[in-house]
């Protein structure tokens, strides 16, 4: 085999792999944009309109206070929905486990 038939090759193979992983990367960020669409919907779901509206006002509540007060709010809020998730886990394991009681 020639020298510019192996360079040839080569770059055919190159063009291929990157076709291959542009098209692999599109597909894992729709499939990425599904996810995060039906977790989002589902979080709501459960959550109900009184949640939504909670975290709105306390969102808006974290933009007025001053620069130096923000991360603290950013935290607490962080906090605050990391402790709703844990309460929303234990409800669920306590509706899933046998009433042995």
């Amino acid at each position: 085999m020639q020298m510019k038939h192996l360079i040839i090759f080569a770059v055919v193979g190159m063009v291929v792999l990157l076709g291959f992983n542009v098209m692999n990367g599109s597909q894992r960020e729709q499939n990425r944009e599904v996810i995060a669409a039906s977790s989002e919907a589902a979080v709501s779901e459960n959550n109900g309109s009184d949640t939504r509206n909670a975290n709105d006002s306390h969102t808006s509540d974290i933009a007025s206070k001053p620069l130096g007060q923000e991360p603290k709010a950013i935290l607490d809020d962080a906090t605050t929905k990391i402790d709703q998730a844990q309460q929303a886990d234990a409800a669920r394991l306590e509706q899933m486990s046998p009433a042995e009681q």
